[in-house]
């Protein structure tokens, strides 16, 4: 997955870009508004991490540019500003997701997993469908070979996020994040009840397949 952070702190820009290396993406960095919509036209970029505050172009302003271009990246925005009138500005504006400075890496990486798998252009279909599986998200209706699957909330939820990766690998904490609100329930067993019920309602054969240290995903094989 190739990331595009747009960030004119060159400390902070710089520390990013390392981690979200080490973590396996393509990464690529611009300082200012401008270049990033230059930048962006350029690579197919899956996640943009889009600072507000920028130089030469502000970063609302490159949003809404990218919004109207039906430019297929998800867009996380960043803030110094943290209230809740700058959260809702900011997704107003057509960002995808808001996380506010200073933030902890780890739930920027999370965020990022999670815009990573929803993919797809902006207003695309609200219908999911690999393998033979469909799932409506708006109707929150199941299929397997166009006959109707009757799922758990939780059962629904990671077939969805499943569906969503395209026959990419899940692993048991990102459908956590995903998934679990309930702090009392997140736990990798409660993810492995839950994917071996899902399995089995699915029926024969099975579509949902699991490979120690990758986790789960779906496919005819």
């Amino acid at each position: 997955m190739r990331l595009l952070i747009v960030e004119d702190e060159t400390d902070l820009a710089d520390a990013l870009a390392d981690g979200l290396r080490r973590e396996g993406y393509l990464v690529d960095v611009a300082r200012d508004g401008a270049s990033a919509l230059a930048m962006a036209g350029a690579a197919d970029v899956d996640v943009i991490v889009l600072d507000r505050d920028l130089p030469v172009l502000s970063g609302d302003a490159v949003c809404r540019a990218l919004v109207s271009q039906q430019y297929p990246a998800r867009i996380l925005m960043l803030t110094a500003a943290g209230t809740l009138g700058d959260r809702v500005a900011g997704l107003d504006l057509g960002a995808d997701d808001y996380l506010a400075k200073p933030f902890a890496y780890v739930e920027l990486l999370a965020r990022i997993r999670a815009l990573g798998r929803r993919g797809g252009i902006r207003g695309s279909s609200p219908v999911l469908e690999h393998a033979g599986v469909r799932v409506d998200t708006v109707r929150r209706v199941a299929e397997r070979d166009g006959s109707p699957v009757r799922l758990t909330l939780k059962e629904f939820g990671v077939l969805e996020v499943l569906l969503a990766a395209n026959g990419g690998y899940v692993n048991a904490d990102e459908l956590l994040d995903e998934v679990w609100e309930e702090p009392d329930e997140r736990t990798r067993g409660v993810v492995k009840i839950v994917v071996h019920t899902l399995r089995r309602k699915l029926g024969s054969p099975a579509v949902i397949h699991s490979a120690a240290g990758y986790g789960y995903r779906m496919g005819a094989s």
